[in-house]
């Protein structure tokens, strides 16, 4: 099959990771994969490693025509069978085969990891979301339930990479070390890991993400006495050998659709320490696989932190059944299949097969 994959994207984050993965995973399944993305440096050579070809574009404002231009012209060279676009910019951007008529027909699909407004994808044909209530809430917009499939993110399988080496992080061996993963963002209440950090005097916190809020978040480390337990990573390539060496995954968010660092969690064996945004709440058991605490609750997190670093039993009940979420739902075999059985189911309906 010939699919062409199509993001925008910012330059880093948890959505462009997810289509980073999809798609060397479905190239790496042995179906033809090309790609229009903005010129990227990490994406766009981590893509070309795998042996995907990427073609490039700007995806700007309203004023910019070239991106259509440009998507039409790898789609007369291509000739895929499914374009699937990655959030508003890059549906908005990608025309539709009744646009085109082109000689060989192909399927828009939209793939949606966000509460986004449904008029910006007027040229879907069908509908992925990573969540189910990401599926109901385009059900609810006026797209019929049968256009829409629900099919989940992915984490890789990482038993054999090795963890970082903590004093190349200039941590010490012999502290409990918190992880928080994710772009530096109000969303991602990095905020609340710093101010949790505070309550747990003998552990330290990395920081793997970046974005605007990093010369705030420094300052609020500071101020509240706590900068020198605190590393901030920058945005790292290497979030499972990071996970590998963390006592604690912690996952506070303000507002989270899904959460990518969840299921990484889960593959790593990691304990973690979740919030209760949407994400969360739709993936995890509390309890069982987690802990969870309300959104803003500093001391609720750090209470739940000491548990699991005091109680070896508890953090191996949370992570061996973390594990098992991860490989009956969450591997890279599950998800491609899961993709490569709606593209098929998709192409016969529409008598392209």
């Amino acid at each position: 099959m010939k699919i062409l994959q199509v993001m925008a994207g910012a330059e880093q984050g948890g959505a462009e990771t997810a289509f980073v993965d999809i798609c060397i995973a479905l190239h790496e399944a042995g179906e033809r994969v090309e790609v229009v993305t903005r010129p990227n440096a990490v994406r766009v050579p981590q893509l070309e490693q795998a042996g995907i070809k990427v073609h490039t574009a700007p995806f700007s404002g309203t004023l910019d025509v070239f991106t259509t231009w440009r998507l039409s012209r790898v789609i007369t060279q291509f000739e895929p069978d499914i374009v699937q676009t990655w959030m508003a910019r890059a549906a908005k951007k990608t025309p539709n085969w009744s646009q085109m008529k082109t000689p060989r027909k192909f399927l828009n699909v939209a793939r949606l990891g966000g509460y986004y407004k449904i008029k910006n994808f007027k040229t879907a044909d069908y509908f992925i979301t990573n969540t189910e209530d990401l599926r109901r809430y385009v059900a609810d917009a006026g797209i019929p339930p049968d256009r829409i499939r629900h099919i989940n993110n992915f984490a890789k399988m990482v038993d054999t990479a090795p963890p970082v080496h903590r004093s190349d992080l200039h941590t010490p061996d012999t502290v409990p070390v918190i992880l928080s993963l994710g772009r530096l963002h109000e969303n991602k209440a990095i905020d609340v890991a710093i101010k949790t950090l505070a309550e747990i005097p003998q552990a330290y916190l990395w920081i793997a993400g970046e974005g605007d809020l990093r010369p705030a978040l420094e300052q609020l480390a500071r101020d509240i006495g706590v900068h020198d337990r605190v590393r901030f990573l920058g945005w790292r390539t290497d979030p499972y050998a990071l996970l590998r060496a963390s006592d604690v995954c912690l996952f506070p968010s303000r507002a989270e659709p899904f959460g990518n660092v969840v299921i990484q969690a889960w593959s790593t064996r990691t304990p973690l320490v979740v919030s209760d945004a949407d994400g969360p709440r739709q993936i995890c058991t509390p309890g069982e696989d987690c802990l969870m605490v309300p959104r803003e609750d500093t001391s609720g997190f750090a209470t739940a932190i000491q548990r699991v670093l005091s109680d070896k039993g508890l953090a191996r009940q949370l992570t061996d059944r973390g594990y098992h979420q991860f490989q009956t739902h969450f591997t890279a075999q599950k998800t491609v299949s899961d993709y490569m059985g709606f593209y098929l189911e998709i192409m016969k309906r529409e008598k392209m097969i």
